[in-house]
């Protein structure tokens, strides 16, 4: 065949029927798919009614069990500590318990010779631990907060003393402020300075704990005011600088004012964990606070209680009063808080 013929199409006999066969598309209706049509349920069932309720009200769902959690762990212990102050528990957990009402509170807030002392010691420890660690802690972040060579390796170093845990710091700084082996004393003697006896006196023994406190706890305040002024606009600062304003001006008037908020956190964070401290000065000077109680806070004055002594009602009558004095200073830094925003 030439590559070039195209042969002609057949010829179809008019009288013939074509053996082509058309077909024609078949419609089908939306009755003949679905024999049986699909019927909603005219009353929602358990199921949806849960879901529904849940989605309006899934604030509620998603923190009812933390908020159930919290009520075991802090409501109980509470309301058993208060129970227990309003009797006269001692010796054997088992023993009968007698209802004294205000007897407990009557009699610890009349002893002059334990539990006021304990008070003015933890006043005293909490605030001049806090105001040198707010101090400290202020300076260091503004040392750290520009960046200079060596920067991370500084951060990391200041942060060590978190590491380790209080009761580990405790009996480090035991051994140091030893009178006898102790490396501090050593130190004075290398420089011509008489001994001290640090722990070892009643003057002396609570300044010493503090320091303490303030050599692990310092770097927790740094980190948190560092933030605070990693945080903080420029554009005030570079004002003030073409203003002409000195850096301890623009310190004072433009950096503390916008830092104030983050101040208050470190202050409100810090102070009740320096409230509650109980691990340092126990892990240092044992029961009671020392021989003389040169170390007694109220922490440890409610642990003899309950464990040298046994006066279970009585401690816990301290530790309602303890509590009542944190919830105090958590609404008064809360209050300057708000003021300060």
């Amino acid at each position: 065949m030439h590559p070039l013929f195209i042969p002609a199409a057949p010829k179809t006999d008019p009288g013939k029927e074509s053996t082509v066969t058309r077909t024609t598309p078949t419609v089908v209706s939306e009755q003949t798919v679905s024999s049986t049509p699909a019927t909603r349920p005219t009353s929602p069932g358990v199921p949806q009614a849960w879901s529904a309720w849940a989605n309006r009200h899934r604030q509620w769902v998603f923190a009812g069990p933390a908020m159930v959690f919290v009520a075991i762990l802090l409501v109980f212990p509470l309301a058993w500590t208060v129970y227990l102050s309003l009797t006269d528990s001692s010796g054997s957990v088992r023993r009968a318990k007698t209802f004294v009402g205000a007897t407990n509170y009557a009699n610890v807030l009349t002893d002059t010779a334990r539990f006021w002392p304990a008070v003015g010691r933890t006043v005293y420890f909490t605030a001049g631990a806090l105001v040198v660690e707010v101090v400290l802690g202020m300076l260091i972040a503004l040392l750290l907060w520009k960046p200079f060579t060596g920067q991370a390796i500084v951060r990391v170093a200041i942060i060590l003393p978190l590491v380790a845990t209080p009761v580990a710091v405790g009996m480090m700084w035991r051994l140091i402020f030893d009178p006898t082996i102790g490396f501090a004393n050593y130190l004075l003697a290398r420089v011509g300075l008489p001994p001290q006896p640090w722990l070892a006196d009643q003057t002396t023994a609570l300044p010493t704990l503090m320091f303490v406190d303030i050599w692990q706890w310092t770097p927790m305040v740094t980190l948190i005011l560092l933030a605070g002024l990693t945080a903080l606009p420029e554009e005030p600062h570079e004002a003030a600088k073409v203003d002409g304003a000195s850096g301890a001006r623009r310190f004072w008037h433009v950096t503390l004012p916008m830092l104030m908020p983050t101040v208050v956190t470190a202050v409100l964070l810090r102070g009740i964990d320096v409230l509650k401290t109980f691990d340092i000065l126990y892990a240092t000077k044992g029961l009671g606070g020392g021989s003389f109680h040169e170390a007694e806070t109220l922490n440890v004055y409610a642990y003899g209680l309950s464990f040298d002594y046994f006066e279970y009602g009585t401690a816990s009558t301290v530790l309602i009063l303890f509590f009542a004095l944190i919830v105090a200073a958590v609404i008064g830094l809360t209050h300057r808080k708000k003021v300060t925003k």
